[in-house]
């Protein structure tokens, strides 16, 4: 049966007779894993421990043992090609990694393992099987990455036609996503961090530009100019390459100002630092401190209507701060110009959010004029 060896994990038995993996990385805490090896949880916990010590990929060590021709072997090759680690954005990177490793760990009816098989014999319905009892939103998840896989497969000669065609994920409910940070939350925020604090700064700079996690925890001094930020967003890096400039607001301008210059002085440019004083090793690493403060601001989570639970987090600002900027008129350019979307399709919610209260309140106000 042919390994898949994972980076970072010793595997050893312990006193008592078990077999222990520790997830052990150079700087970082020791970390049993969860699960049975190759199982979903394990290969979860595996990669939100990778995500979380630096969110680097690993190698495959045991790329030379695959079999040529399957699709342990096809999987090495695409995480080894450029289509992948130049044409993916990390933060893509690491989820369809998950999903593919998960695909190679799945099971036919007889026991084996997809990845064991020849990549020619999967099918539709292998697919659909790896499919089958996962939410909507996961069933597309997954399939975007299979997709890839099998696109890849095809690309290199492997494969003639492309099994995932016809397939389509579940149509559940939309979901609403990161929960968007209303003024009661903001404020319970900044009571609990005040001026001075990274926990403050990193909140007034994801209001003031509305940016994603992975900008924030790079954006720093070198980006201002003539009293703006002026940055290009990674997620559009590979495509549009558009430059954003936004205007330093009073607020993240009074954030700025408060922070001690010591940081300056060791010579790191990023605002956002950890608790040593240098840059967050990834946006990942500055996203699980954000959900830490937001725990320290006691900001509990909260029930949706689509009866998922919810907590606040870095994402839900930048809602908050279209939301925000909808309210106070502004149109769905002017949206884009600050979002980096490049489609107004992306940013019409925020504004059929302010059409429908506008129109509900003339309504409202029309009723009571009724004589």
């Amino acid at each position: 049966m042919a390994e898949i060896k994972l980076e970072y994990i010793n595997t050893f038995i312990d006193s008592r007779g078990k077999r222990r993996h520790v997830f052990r990385r150079k700087g970082h805490k020791r970390v049993t894993l969860k699960g049975r090896p190759g199982s979903q949880e394990f290969m979860d916990h595996y990669h939100q421990l990778l995500e979380k010590t630096g969110g680097t990929l690993p190698s495959e060590i045991g790329a030379s043992r695959t079999k040529a021709g399957t699709v342990n072997a096809l999987a090495v090759a695409l995480y080894q090609h450029d289509v992948f680690t130049k044409g993916l954005a990390k933060d893509t990177q690491a989820p369809w990694r998950r999903i593919i490793d998960h695909f190679r760990q799945f099971k036919t009816p007889s026991g084996r393992l997809y990845g064991e098989n020849n990549i020619s014999t999967i099918q539709k319905k292998s697919i659909v099987a790896f499919l089958e009892g996962k939410t909507a939103n996961a069933q597309k998840n997954n399939l975007k990455a299979i997709r890839f896989l099998i696109k890849f497969a095809i690309s290199q000669g492997q494969l003639a036609h492309d099994p995932t065609e016809g397939i389509e994920a579940l149509k559940g409910a939309k979901s609403h996503g990161h929960m968007t940070w209303m003024e009661p939350q903001i404020a319970q925020y900044r009571q609990r961090h005040q001026l001075g604090t990274v926990a403050r700064l990193a909140l007034e700079l994801l209001l003031n530009i509305a940016a994603r996690r992975h900008d924030a925890h790079e954006i720093g001094h070198q980006h201002i100019k003539s009293g703006k930020l002026s940055w290009r967003p990674h997620k559009t890096l590979r495509t549009t390459g558009k430059m954003l400039s936004i205007r330093i607001m009073p607020d993240l301008q009074a954030a700025l100002d408060a922070m001690p210059q010591d940081t300056r002085a060791a010579g790191v440019l990023t605002f956002l630092v950890n608790d040593y004083g240098r840059p967050f090793a990834s946006a990942a690493a500055f996203g699980n401190k954000f959900a830490d403060w937001c725990v320290a601001a006691d900001l509990k989570p909260v029930l949706c209507d689509d009866g998922r639970v919810r907590n606040y987090r870095a994402h839900g600002l930048r809602k908050a701060a279209l939301r925000a900027l909808a309210h106070a008129g502004a149109t769905g350019v002017e949206l884009m110009a600050i979002s980096g979307h490049s489609s107004l399709d992306q940013v019409q919610e925020y504004i059929n959010e302010v059409d429908q209260e506008q129109a509900a309140e003339a309504a409202m106000t029309k009723l009571s004029l009724k004589p």
